[in-house]
This record gives C-alpha cells, sequence and structure tokens, in this order.
C-alpha cells in the first residue's frame, strides 16, 4: 500500500510530461486516490464477512500444507535409500529382466531405460544450469542499470526459465510489474534489456549449454510443452521434453531399420535413392565372415 501511495503521485507527473498538461486528461488523472485507510477497512469487513469461509478454506490449506510436508519426507526418505542402494537394485532389475524375458528384448528394453536416463539427466541439468546463468546475467545487468529490485527479479526469472519456452516471460511480466510501480521509465527500459538478454541466451548459452542433448527439433519441443502443460501443468511442461525427446529417438531409429529392410538408401523431396546390388550383397555378407 505504501508502494501504491508513492507510485499515484508520479504516474501523474508521468502523464503531465506525456500529455503536455492536457487539461481534460488531467482532470481524470487528478481524480485518482489511494487511501491506505479505506483500503485496511475495506479489507477488515472483507474478512468480517466471509470470516466462516475463511476458517474452512484454513484448515484445509494447513491440512493440505502437512499432508504435503509429510508426503515429501516419506519420498525424500525413499529417494535417499535408492541412491544408497542403487547398485544392488540395478543388479536385481537386471536379473529379474533377464529371468522372464528373452534375451533379444531383455537388452532392447535396457537399452530403452538407459536412453531414457540420458537423455533426463542431460535434459534437467542443462535446463538447471541454463537457469542460473540467465539469473546471474539479469543480476548483474540490472543493478549496472541501478533498476529497483534487481536481485528478486533475476532468482525468479531463473526460477521460471526452468520452463521452457515461455517460463522466462513469466519472470519478465512480474519484474516489469515491480518496476513499474518505482519508475515507469524503466519498467519500458527492462523489456528492452529482457529482450535483448533473451536472444543471447537463446541464440549464444542456450545451445552450448543445453546444446543436442535432448536431440529434439523445436517444432516438437514446442508440441511437447504445450501438451505436457495442459496435461500436467508445469511439470509437465518439464518432463514432457525429454519424454518426447525418447520416443522420438526410438521411432527414428525404427523408420531406418524398416527403410533399411526395404533396400532404401535415402529419401529426398523428390526422389528416392535405393542401395546398389554389390551394397546389399555386402551389408549381407559381412555378418555372416564375422
Amino acid at each position: 500500500m505504501t508502494s501504491i501511495s508513492d507510485f499515484i503521485p508520479q504516474m501523474q507527473n508521468w502523464i503531465r510530461e506525456f500529455s503536455h498538461d492536457n487539461q481534460d486528461i488531467m482532470k481524470l488523472v487528478d481524480q485518482l486516490q489511494f487511501q491506505p485507510d479505506q483500503a485496511i477497512k475495506w479489507g477488515i469487513s472483507l474478512l468480517g464477512n466471509g470470516v466462516g469461509n475463511m476458517m474452512n478454506t484454513t484448515m484445509s490449506a494447513v491440512g493440505s500444507i502437512a499432508s504435503g510436508l509429510a508426503t515429501f519426507f516419506i519420498s525424500f526418505s525413499f529417494a535417499c535409500y535408492i541412491l544408497f542402494q542403487k547398485e544392488k537394485l540395478h543388479l536385481q532389475v537386471r536379473k529379474v529382466i533377464f529371468a522372464f524375458i528373452p534375451k533379444q528384448k531383455a537388452d532392447a528394453i535396457l537399452n530403452i531405460c538407459s536412453l531414457t536416463y540420458r537423455t533426463f539427466a542431460n535434459f534437467l541439468a542443462g535446463q538447471c544450469l541454463e537457469a542460473v546463468i540467465l539469473g546471474m546475467m539479469f543480476v548483474i545487468t540490472l543493478s549496472i542499470l541501478k533498476m529497483p529490485y534487481a536481485l528478486l527479479i533475476g532468482i525468479l526469472i531463473a526460477f521460471t526459465a526452468l520452463v521452457p519456452i515461455f517460463g522466462a516471460f513469466i519472470g519478465c511480466a512480474v519484474g516489469s510489474f515491480l518496476i513499474f510501480m518505482v519508475n515507469p521509465k524503466q519498467a519500458v527500459l527492462f523489456i528492452i534489456v529482457f529482450l535483448l538478454l533473451q536472444q543471447i541466451e537463446g541464440n549464444l548459452i542456450y545451445p552450448h549449454v543445453v546444446g543436442g542433448s535432448v536431440g529434439l527439433p523445436s517444432i516438437w519441443v514446442l508440441a511437447a510443452v504445450t501438451i505436457g502443460g495442459n496435461l500436467m501443468g508445469i511439470i509437465g511442461m518439464l518432463i514432457f521434453i525429454p519424454l518426447v525427446s525418447v520416443f522420438y529417438t526410438i521411432f527414428r531409429e525404427f523408420v531406418y531399420l524398416r527403410l533399411k529392410k526395404q533396400h532404401i538408401k535415402r529419401v529426398t523431396r523428390t526422389d528416392v535413392e535405393e542401395y546398389a546390388e554389390e551394397e546389399i550383397a555386402s551389408s549381407f555378407i559381412v555378418p555372416n565372415e564375422k
């Protein structure tokens, strides 16, 4: 409320300068007033009218928080146990798979599990490192430009940048609002700085930090983020990119295997190139010699 009270006179002066002291506009602007006492009374009356619903909501929220904390500690303990026993569990899982599944299918399942682990690990590690770098860039840049809330906005953008494509823009919107409450001109400058740093991060830093660890074309990244967000929210945006990457890699290998069985060497937009007879013969002779 203090920030709003200080902001309204600044906004009025800014509009006066921008409109060249237009009387019609200033009559409307001068009517804008904010009284903290009235806001407090309104808040108290709102609480008084909805105190019953608020108590129910509060008890429900306390119960949800307690349940969430209990689930967190149980999950954390279980995760620590798995990490301490990972070698033993790995060996036991391999024994179970080879005991009940034919060896060829078991090898295929283990290869898919290994691919899934590498894809998820590389993506999450690269995404976290990229978010930290982007947040540090904003903290340093905003501090040099002497903008308010530099550390807060940098940390906020670092957290929201964990969500691919859309995340950083959420931090930009919140940061712009915070700076706008202090200085509207600096808010415009912040948006320009955000767009510049976002271009640097997207074209220079992200390809080197995350790079081809996911191995997924841009159109499928966008599709994975959209579908994951609709199904599971923010968690879905993070999970679906490496998940779709795993399916994409497996399907691509299956397609190339089918093309090889059809004796097709290369497919272009206008032509289909098949293997020569010598190449087909050698592809069948070499494995027998080995």
